[in-house]
């Protein structure tokens, strides 16, 4: 028996890298999996159909279940579409990876407009269609009677939660993932819905190309050094939080190699406070103490 047995599980951007992971270990512990990729490069250019039926095939050969789907799911049709045929071909849907996404890192000052609207559209656009579609078919479910058990696991970014220069649009992009998956955690658990996020740190084709990492993310020459980059070392956590009794919801876990950690949202810490108004010449004396 495997831990997603008679699961449903739609992976966005499943064709290479940590998503092609998430789908060949979804399927080996049972689930049916649609794998999503439109197949671009790195910075969201190009269209290649092939990978997304490469991980199909890979499923099949191992006796599991799966689909290819080629939908852009920052695309209000398309990603109704998606959840569509995961439903039309398996039954039903209980779970959601949005993992697909684009890297055009700049600094502000070099930055163009198109920089800035292609990343944030892919990723920020793209958790939210493919989520919107999907809560709108769990949410005709629960009212219908049926007892949901739906999982939706966002990928934000240490890029966005700690921030990396050369990555604004990124990262605003991430950090505003994992804002938007506390929120709607919130909205969904009255339709039976978990939502969590990850910020995972592995070998991809995005970190290879980020300047300065390609070197640090490379897998040790010696085969028995445990590799904390290798990409399947991110999906565990991602099949966990898509069991149906999993309770973990509104949450941002780190995950590399064999370290899984909690992310705590935006908190409040140190204060000054008096009980009138401040004025300038007083704030320049007391707010260097905030954080001191």
């Amino acid at each position: 028996m495997g831990a997603l047995d008679g699961r449903v599980a739609i992976i966005t951007g499943a064709g290479r890298g940590i998503g092609r992971e998430h789908a060949l270990l979804f399927a080996s512990e049972g689930a049916k999996v649609v794998v999503n990729d439109l197949g671009g490069a790195v910075d969201g250019s190009g269209d290649d159909r092939s990978p997304a039926q490469q991980v199909v095939d890979e499923i099949k050969a191992m006796g599991g279940e799966a689909i290819a789907n080629d939908d852009d799911i920052a695309d209000w049709e398309g990603g109704k579409r998606l959840i569509d045929s995961a439903i039309e071909t398996f039954g039903d849907l209980h779970v959601l990876v949005n993992n697909a996404g684009i890297l055009r890192d700049r600094v502000l000052i070099n930055m163009t407009e198109s920089d800035w609207d292609a990343v944030i559209h892919v990723h920020l656009k793209g958790h939210f269609v493919p989520t919107r579609h999907a809560a709108a078919y769990w949410r005709e479910q629960t009212k219908a009677g049926k007892e949901v058990k739906a999982s939706v696991i966002n990928t934000s970014s240490t890029s966005g939660l700690l921030g990396n220069p050369g990555q604004s649009n990124y990262g605003a992009a991430k950090s505003g993932i994992a804002s938007f998956s506390v929120i709607i955690a919130e909205e969904l658990k009255r339709y039976g819905v978990r939502v969590n996020a990850i910020a995972p740190a592995a070998r991809t084709r995005m970190t290879e190309s980020t300047p300065g990492l390609a070197d640090i993310v490379a897998a040790p020459e010696d085969g028995a050094v445990f590799d904390s980059w290798d990409p399947a070392n991110i999906s565990p956590l991602v099949a966990y939080l898509a069991t149906e009794g999993c309770p973990a919801t509104g949450r941002v876990f780190f995950v590399q190699g064999g370290t899984v950690r909690n992310f705590e949202n935006w908190t409040m810490t140190d204060k000054i406070e008096r009980n009138e108004r401040w004025t300038v010449a007083d704030l320049q004396v007391e707010m260097p103490k905030l954080g001191a």
